[in-house]
């Protein structure tokens, strides 16, 4: 049989076929690209951080069009999903103020939810305060990856001292857990928060809005956290939430005000 007649080696005849071939060509030629940049990125990676970049699509969806992270970031950016429901959950907010917005996790779910047809009254714009002028070069560039980064102004500078100049209407704490061994506390004690305690935090949030959303460490202790709502009079309504991402608990999300379901 002559090779042209030969269906193992024929060519496609239709221009139809031969778009589809290419195709098929170039998605596997770019497979094969990713997988070896994946390769040697795992290579690069710190001890540390190794165990967070086998679940670096669980942060950031986007992470292979070039999503950056520094070292910090990888074991501190809230997990996607857990973000983007933190996000709608924001419905009718005008203004977000995101106090420690690191690489960008956050603050882009929530500029990103404002277009959203689940939620379209969600966040307007979104102020993102970041102490690290490196992370806020890093959360500016994943910003843009999703498009949104017209809708976020990113702020260098102290969260506690900028506070009193800033107005919103939710404030999002997601303050530093002190690295990846606040695991080894059986119960993670707001005094224990970065780099002031909890309660310092909250009564600087609770001056720009009693609207506020605490993202916390599982092992947070609950009924203390809980607390905080007897710092205004009359107390705040609260929600108490676990955080799962793949069945797996990763955090603490406690609402405060009208942000709580209640």
């Amino acid at each position: 049989m002559s090779p042209a007649k030969d269906p193992a080696v024929a060519l496609p005849r239709t221009r139809k076929q031969r778009k589809r071939l290419k195709r098929k060509v170039k998605i596997k030629a770019k497979r094969r690209a990713q997988k070896k940049k994946n390769l040697k990125e795992k290579e690069n990676v710190t001890p540390l951080v190794k165990k967070y970049w086998l679940q670096r699509y669980d942060l950031f969806s986007k992470y292979d069009v070039g999503i950056k992270l520094d070292e910090e970031g990888w074991f501190s950016v809230t997990p996607e999903e857990i973000a983007a429901w933190q996000a709608r959950r924001c419905a009718g907010a005008g203004v977000v103020i995101d106090a420690f917005a690191g690489v960008g996790g956050n603050a882009i779910q929530f500029a990103k939810v404002r277009n959203s047809v689940v939620n379209p009254l969600a966040c307007r714009h979104v102020i993102a305060v970041e102490i690290d002028p490196h992370k806020v070069a890093l959360a500016l560039h994943n910003a843009k990856i999703y498009g949104v980064q017209d809708h976020i102004d990113f702020i260098v500078g102290d969260f506690f001292q900028l506070a009193p100049f800033l107005k919103g209407d939710v404030v999002f704490l997601s303050p530093p857990w002190g690295g990846p061994s606040y695991k080894a506390k059986e119960n993670f004690t707001l005094d224990l928060l970065k780099p002031k305690d909890g309660y310092s935090l909250f009564k600087v949030a609770q001056a720009i809005t009693p609207n506020i959303i605490m993202y916390l460490p599982r092992n947070i202790d609950v009924l203390q956290a809980s607390e905080l709502s007897w710092l205004s009079s009359p107390p705040l309504d609260i929600e108490v939430e676990e955080n799962f991402v793949r069945g797996y608990s990763k955090g603490i999300t406690i609402y405060f005000g009208d942000t709580a379901f209640s």
